[in-house]
């Protein structure tokens, strides 16, 4: 049992608190006050349960909440963050140098300007024929290389044979090709002294009975200029020139036989 709050009406007669303490706010109503305080058990542990809740941190949360340990805490947060920054710079650089790397350019231009007549056929390899020389016997064209291999059909080459000759190195042959049959010869061999030999590298005078070389490497018919073949120690085609009269067109070429 308990009684009210107004003890019994025991209450000085302005409405004033017996002992001179202010009154309790009107909104807590009427308070009963038990007898029995055992009777305010269940109020007792719902106010210790509210408060260990609010307050029960352990010894490590009390640590870690001083200043010190929280200005530790946020230098830690930071220097996670520098890692992830760079980590992620670096990827975003390798994303933009893969998409540099596939993004087509501008054409190059050729560093070095060819004359109209002049092409680079590296790749191309001397086909193996069996030319003509002049004393009959045919000839194996691959057997003479390195060479600077001269279509001399229909052209007054004479210079041009001679200064191949004077401007090329001694292991590098000079070699003059005639298409077709000889006339009044059977076995197709070029006339003795139909090459003028130069001072400087013999020059080996043969003809090609089919015309096959100059077919196939589509050189043209005869013009009253020379075709060049530069060819290499392994058969490669170094340079194609399908119409020459001057040394000047081969000579930048022939460091490369």
């Amino acid at each position: 049992m308990g009684s009210l709050s107004d003890n019994g009406g025991n209450w000085p007669p302005d409405g004033g608190s017996p002992d001179g303490l202010p009154d309790l706010p009107e909104e807590w109503g009427v308070i009963v006050i038990p007898d029995d305080l055992s009777e305010l058990s269940d109020e007792v542990t719902a106010v210790r349960d509210e408060l260990r809740r609010s307050q029960g941190r352990t010894r490590w949360q009390r640590f870690a909440d001083r200043p010190g340990m929280r200005t530790l805490r946020r230098a830690g947060a930071a220097s996670l963050r520098a890692p992830v920054l760079i980590i992620s710079m670096a990827v975003l650089v390798t994303v933009a140098s893969l998409f540099a790397s596939a993004w087509p350019g501008p054409a190059r231009s050729p560093a070095t300007q060819r004359t109209a007549t002049t092409t680079d056929d590296r790749g191309d390899t001397l086909p193996a024929l069996e030319l003509i020389g002049t004393d009959g016997r045919t000839v194996p064209l691959r057997g003479q290389l390195p060479a600077v291999v001269l279509l001399t059909d229909g052209c007054e080459c004479d210079r041009l044979v001679a200064d191949t000759a004077a401007a090329v190195r001694p292991e590098i042959a000079v070699v003059t090709v005639v298409s077709g049959a000889a006339s009044g010869q059977t076995g197709g061999a070029p006339p003795t002294g139909a090459t003028p030999q130069a001072p400087g590298t013999p020059v080996r005078a043969l003809r090609d009975p089919t015309g096959e070389l100059r077919a196939g490497f589509e050189l043209g018919p005869p013009d009253g200029t020379a075709a060049a073949l530069l060819v290499n120690r392994g058969g490669e085609i170094v340079r194609k020139v399908p119409r020459t009269v001057s040394i000047e067109d081969l000579r930048p070429d022939l460091a490369r036989l």
